[in-house]
C-alpha cells in the first residue's frame, strides 16, 4: 500500500552515535539513559549494536550506539544507513583519530545529517579550539566557522552540555520533517539477530514506517515468519510499535541477515547494499581455513569483516560450538575462531580427542591478537620495503590509484601497508593491485617504479611514504 500524504504523522528521529574507540560514546549515552552499561562491557568497549529510547522535552528520541573499535567498520556503516541523523563524538583531549575520520567519511557517503559532540570537556587537557581547526582541515565546516554543522561541548560524567546537545538533535529532526503513515504495512531494518534455545529466532528491528503489530506475517529477503511475540526495547510486551521504535521480534522461521529491510504483508523489499571485500578464490585457498562462531549474528558479521582477508572461512554461524562445527573443522583441516560463545559438552570432548585448535575470547581485540599470533606461525618470510609516492592518478571511495618509486627493499601485492607523511604514521591500508610497466606483478623491487591500487581511509598525497614490514 503506497504512502498517503494526507495521513502522515510526525515521527521521532533515529540517531546513530559514531566516533573513535574510548572517545566517550557509551558514557554519554549512559548519562542520557541514566544507566551504567559501560561498566558492564567486556574490555570497556561496546561490542554489539544497541537501540534505546529516551524522552527529552516531551519528545522521543531513538539512539543506536555503534562500536568505535576499528574492527566494527561494518556495524558502524550499517548504523549510519539505518539512522536519520548522527552524533559524531570527538574527545576534546585527543582530537581526530582513524575511526573519527572514517566516521566522517561514512556520514558523507551516506549523506546522513549530523551534529558533533565534543566529549571529555571536564578534563584539563581538553582543547576544543584545536579540534575545530582539525575538523575544518577535513572539510567539516562548523557553525560559526563558515559552515552549518552544529556542535556542543559535553561531559558524559557531569552531564554538562547534554541537554543542549539533545536540543540540537530535536532541532535537526524538526528541520528534516520526519513523518510516517500509520495506515500502511510496517517496514524497517534488522539491526541484530540471534538464536535462543528456548524462544527460537530473535531479531531486533527498527520500525521506519507503518505500525508493527504481533500476529502478522513478516519477511526479509532471506527470512520470513509470523510475529509470535513483539516487545519494545525495554522487553515489555507491545500491541503495536510506531516508527522510530526499536522492537524485538520472535517468530522468524530462520535468522534474517543483519541490515536487511523487513516488511509485513505484501510490501516489496529493497536490499540494503553493504560494503564488502571479495577475495579471489586463489588467494582464499592459500589462507588458513577457519570456522567462525559468535554469540549473535551482529557479532558474526564483525568476525567476517575482521578475518575475511586473513583466513579462508569455511563456515560461520551464531550460537554455541557444536559437534557439527568440530566435524567441519576436522574435514577442512581448520581451526575455530569463537567470540563470546561457549562449547557444548559433546563438542568439548570431541575437540579434545581430535586436537582441534579453538581460539576464543569475549574481547574482540584480544581475539584478533590471539588469531594473529597463531597465523604468524604459518607465515613464510615476507619482504619489507618503502615506496615514495610520486603521483596520484585517481580516487574512488576508499580506493586510490597511485604511482611511486620503491626506495628500499620491495613492495608486495595483497599486503597491508602503513602510510606516513613527514615521518608521522597516518594510518594503514592494503595494496589490492600492483603493476610494473603496466603489467600486473606480485612484487616491485628497490630502484623500480610501480603503479598501485590502494584501499585505505587515508587520503594519500605525493611525497607520502608507503611501507611494508617484514613478517615471519
Amino acid at each position: 500500500m503506497p504512502e498517503n500524504k494526507e495521513n502522515l504523522e510526525k515521527r521521532s528521529p533515529v540517531v546513530v552515535v559514531l566516533g573513535h574507540v574510548d572517545h566517550g560514546k557509551t558514557t554519554l549515552l549512559d548519562w542520557i539513559r541514566k544507566t551504567k552499561t559501560a561498566e558492564k562491557e567486556a574490555g570497556g568497549i561496546t561490542q554489539s549494536i544497541g537501540a534505546y529510547e529516551i524522552i527529552h522535552n516531551g519528545e522521543r528520541i531513538t539512539f543506536l550506539d555503534t562500536p568505535g573499535h576499528e574492527a566494527f567498520k561494518a556495524m558502524r556503516l550499517r548504523g549510519a544507513k539505518v539512522a536519520d541523523m548522527a552524533i559524531l563524538v570527538v574527545a576534546s583531549d585527543e582530537g581526530l583519530k582513524p575511526q573519527t575520520e572514517e566516521s566522517i567519511r561514512i556520514l558523507k557517503e551516506t549523506k546522513t545529517p549530523y551534529v558533533i559532540a565534543f566529549t571529555k570537556t571536564d578534563l584539563p587537557t581538553a582543547n576544543i579550539e584545536k579540534i575545530q581547526n582539525d575538523l575544518t582541515a577535513k572539510e567539516v565546516l562548523l557553525e560559526g566557522r563558515g559552515g552549518d554543522v552544529s556542535w556542543q561541548a559535553v561531559s558524559g560524567k557531569t552531564g554538562e552540555g547534554v541537554n543542549e546537545l539533545l536540543d540540537l538533535v530535536l532541532l535537526l529532526a524538526e528541520f528534516l520533517d520526519l513523518t510516517f503513515d500509520p495506515g500502511i504495512d510496517a517496514r524497517g531494518f534488522v539491526i541484530e539477530c540471534r538464536k535462543d534455545p528456548r524462544q527460537g529466532n530473535i531479531a531486533t528491528v527498527i520500525v521506519k514506517n507503518g505500525v508493527l503489530k504481533p500476529g502478522i506475517v513478516i519477511k526479509t529477503l532471506t527470512a520470513d515468519g509470523k510475529i509470535k511475540i513483539l516487545e519494545d526495547y525495554a522487553g515489555r510486551t507491545a500491541e503495536g510499535l510506531k516508527p522510530s521504535s526499536p522492537a524485538l521480534v520472535i517468530g522468524f522461521n530462520n535468522l534474517p541477515q543483519i541490515g536487511e529491510e523487513f516488511v509485513v504483508g505484501e510490501g516489496k523489499l529493497t536490499p540494503l547494499i553493504a560494503e564488502a571485500t571479495v577475495l579471489a578464490e586463489k588467494e582464499k585457498q592459500e589462507l588458513k581455513p577457519a570456522v567462525l562462531k559468535a554469540d549473535v549474528s551482529g557479532s558474526l558479521e564483525v568476525l567476517k569483516d575482521i578475518f575475511s582477508d586473513k583466513v579462508n572461512i569455511l563456515e560461520s554461524s551464531a550460537g554455541e560450538i557444536t559437534d557439527g562445527d568440530i566435524k567441519t573443522a576436522i574435514s577442512g583441516k581448520a581451526f575455530i575462531i569463537a567470540f563470546r560463545t561457549k562449547m557444548n559438552r559433546l563438542a568439548e570432548g570431541y575437540a579434545k580427542n581430535q586436537q582441534v585448535k579453538i581460539i576464543d575470547s569475549d574481547i574482540i581485540y584480544d581475539l584478533i591478537e590471539q588469531v594473529g599470533d597463531y597465523l604468524d606461525t604459518f607465515k613464510e618470510e615476507e619482504a619489507s620495503g618503502k615506496l615514495k609516492v610520486l603521483k596520484i592518478f585517481g580516487k574512488s571511495g576508499s580506493e586510490q590509484t597511485i604511482g611511486g618509486e620503491v626506495v628500499e627493499g620491495a613492495i608486495q601485492n595483497n599486503r597491508r601497508i602503513t602510510v606516513s607523511r613527514n615521518n608521522i604514521e597516518l594510518g594503514e591500508g592494503r595494496i589490492i593491485n600492483l603493476q610494473e610497466n603496466k603489467v600486473d606483478v606480485q612484487e616491485v623491487k628497490a630502484g623500480s617504479q610501480g603503479g598501485l591500487l590502494v584501499e585505505s581511509s587515508i587520503v594519500i598525497k605525493p611525497g607520502d611514504e608507503i611501507s611494508q614490514r617484514a613478517v615471519k
